[in-house]
């Protein structure tokens, strides 16, 4: 394991490094670092605000990103917490986005921000005009993303991997399941498994209000045989007053699909493995539960200290 610091004075140093957890999430969350490292002379030896923090271990690169706490006490122990430059989408600005592709407005506010996009998936969903006043840029994209996935029936992730900020189509971002796999035999040591239906809908209905015509129009979209068994699970809106019939229709089918479905999750805890992070694809093979199939990592915590490393993963199904 190796941790640089760089405080941008010319001198880069490598820490001794007693423990460390990295957490990613899929949505709405810089990945957070935190470091324990043996630093006798805190005063001496620095971590400035603001430091780059790069983590690697052997081939592995695993973390870039800056240093935003630093804290010690009486002990020689030395704590420091960063995150990636996710961190710089978190804070709210005013962002004016013409009618275009999800893909290009995202592009948008990365280039407001002063990043770059280095990798950018197509979505296929061409997006409305939006005013967002005094949002976090992190909430902005991830509407953009939430509005391509219900359109697309795809699913997108927006990440930060070791310092190249990316959108991903998540088929994009398997773990090759002939190289990689997680199961009884495989890493695994414990597991929790659910199937809910408590955020699921089987009935949506949408209202148009139509003000030329002073009048309210109201669309529907139902799976009897689920509501047979479930009950009536419905999700209402009132959507834009600009949407055409046929948008309306299209946004029907979309939420039906995406929502009127079982939603199945695991969370694990294994022996650590890099490769893994929240917004990859990877194979999972429990035969105890009968799943042989990928999940998407929702998110994902690695510990690590020199004599061990784990993770524990919060996963989805995707069918």
């Amino acid at each position: 394991m190796e941790v640089l610091i760089d405080n941008r004075d010319g001198a880069i140093y490598e820490v001794p490094v007693t423990s460390l957890s990295w957490k990613t999430e899929k949505r709405g969350k810089a990945s957070e670092l935190n470091v324990s490292m043996l630093n006798p002379e805190p005063l001496k030896n620095k971590v400035v605000s603001g430091a780059i923090v790069r983590v690697t271990d052997g081939m592995h690169k695993i973390f870039y990103g800056y240093s935003f706490k630093a804290e010690f006490g009486k002990s020689s122990e030395f704590k420091i917490t960063a995150y990636d430059q996710l961190k710089y989408f978190m804070y709210n600005d005013t962002f004016v986005l013409k009618s275009m592709p999800a893909e290009a407005a995202i592009t948008q506010i990365c280039n407001q921000l002063g990043r770059k996009l280095s990798a950018v998936a197509a979505t296929g969903f061409k997006a409305p005009a939006m005013i967002e006043e005094d949002k976090k840029a992190l909430d902005v994209i991830m509407k953009y993303i939430d509005s391509a996935i219900v359109a697309t029936n795809q699913s997108f992730v927006f990440m930060d991997n070791f310092g190249a900020l990316g959108l991903h189509n998540i088929k994009d971002l398997v773990i090759d399941p002939t190289t990689f796999y997680i199961g009884e035999e495989s890493l695994l040591y414990d597991f929790d498994y659910s199937v809910s239906i408590e955020d699921s809908y089987n009935r949506i209905k949408l209202v148009l209000d139509d003000k030329e015509k002073s009048k309210r129009r109201v669309f529907i979209a139902q799976d009897s045989n689920n509501i047979a068994k479930w009950g009536r699970l419905q999700f209402y809106k009132k959507v834009d007053e600009n949407m055409t019939s046929a948008q309306v229709e299209s946004l029907l089918d979309a939420l039906l699909t995406t929502h009127n479905k079982e939603k199945k999750e695991l969370s694990l805890k294994c022996l650590g493995d890099w490769r893994v992070r929240a917004g990859k694809m990877v194979f999972i093979f429990i035969e105890k539960l009968g799943l042989k199939k990928l999940f998407l990592v929702e998110a994902c915590t690695h510990d690590w200290s020199p004599n061990v490393h784990t993770m524990s993963l919060d996963l989805k199904v995707i069918s």
